[in-house]
């Protein structure tokens, strides 16, 4: 699965080939700080972007905006413009071809669907390029050097600030506004995801002494379990629930936002109330879950596991922004609900 751990479990991902488009969000306003004047001319001002790979200069404002890695589409598209490219995610995509917030997005404002083109490894460059992209989005992303050299030299590319695969979602919005010239929709963007998060907070307190621990495996005999601030972590505590303390003694795997602990080091799970995971395919789920190690864990034992198998649910609640927020909490409700009750039984 491409984002087993958002960090550190990726894949290349296979994907059909594209077409010329020119996509543009129907009804979408711009910030004042870049309306066009009397002239006809726009005020928005150059802005320079710096990253690990190198640096974007974004001279006009974008209209022709590609997205690469996880996330960037959908700020875009709440931010006013909806891509003409994206990489697309054969794993999380549902019957239309698309991420289902994706395709709900774009439809219901009556635009045209974003390009999908080869990612990772197999990133199709020449395809980005027949897009004619003004602004390329890739903050978070596993972009290498190569790739974004490319890129960078046909159009502004942003990539990640340090590492690939490593940002919060406060910076990635952040970033994607500056980029637009839209910083005062991002700005807003950021408040309405805290006010959703508080307002899930706050309907659900029967949630606030609970614990949980976010784990992942790649593999029989493996075990990670994933830092509080990880994005699909900071998902499941907008529903209330605490990340079990026992995360705070364990030493983080580089780049991974993750300690990668081992199966034999099982036992640290012992006090967390439920136990949040996913799976690649059925095969893997066998393979873990039938570890005696595994099912020693006394979450599993008790059967406070909550490890959803539609992957575009899965997919949505492991990214926090605009489109998947409101989208994944309303699934993931009733799903922690029914796991608190087996506690009280």
């Amino acid at each position: 699965m491409r984002f087993a751990a958002a960090r550190s479990i990726r894949r290349t991902i296979a994907v059909s080939g594209l077409a010329l488009a020119t996509v543009i969000a129907a009804g979408c306003s711009s910030s004042s700080d870049d309306s066009p004047t009397s002239d006809g001319t726009s005020n928005f001002e150059t802005v320079s972007i710096e990253s690990a790979l190198g640096t974007a200069v974004i001279t006009e404002k974008p209209e022709r905006i590609v997205t690469l890695g996880m996330g960037s589409a959908e700020t875009a598209i709440a931010l006013g413009t909806v891509p003409v490219g994206v990489e697309k995610y054969t794993w999380g995509s549902d019957d239309t071809g698309y991420l289902p917030w994706v395709h709900d997005a774009v439809t219901e404002r009556g635009g045209a669907l974003p390009e999908q083109f080869d990612g990772g490894a197999d990133l199709n460059i020449e395809a980005i390029v027949a897009l004619e992209p003004d602004l390329i989005l890739a903050p978070w992303s596993g972009l290498t050097q190569n790739q974004f050299d490319s890129l960078n030299a046909f159009a502004p590319t942003v990539a990640y600030a340090e590492s690939p695969w490593t940002i919060t979602w406060e910076e990635q919005i952040t970033t994607i506004g500056k980029a637009m010239g839209e910083n005062e929709k991002a700005a807003a963007e950021i408040t309405k995801i805290k006010d959703q998060f508080a307002a899930a907070t706050a309907a659900h307190p029967k949630n606030a002494d609970v614990t949980f621990s976010f784990i992942y495996n790649t593999g029989p005999g493996t075990l990670g379990v994933f830092f509080a601030d990880e994005q699909r972590v900071a998902m499941v505590r907008a529903l209330g629930l605490k990340v079990d303390p026992v995360v705070d003694t364990l030493t983080e795997s580089e780049g991974t936002d993750s300690a990668v602990i081992g199966l034999e080091n099982a036992h640290l799970l012992d006090n967390s109330d439920l136990l949040f995971t996913f799976y690649s395919d059925p095969k893997n789920r066998s393979e873990i879950e039938t570890q005696p190690a595994y099912q020693a864990i006394p979450a599993v034992a008790r059967g406070t596991v909550v490890a959803p198998t539609d992957q575009p649910f899965v997919t949505g609640s492991s990214m926090i922004n605009p489109l998947t927020v409101p989208w994944s909490l309303e699934r993931y409700a009733p799903i922690i609900d029914d796991a608190v009750a087996k506690l009280n039984k």
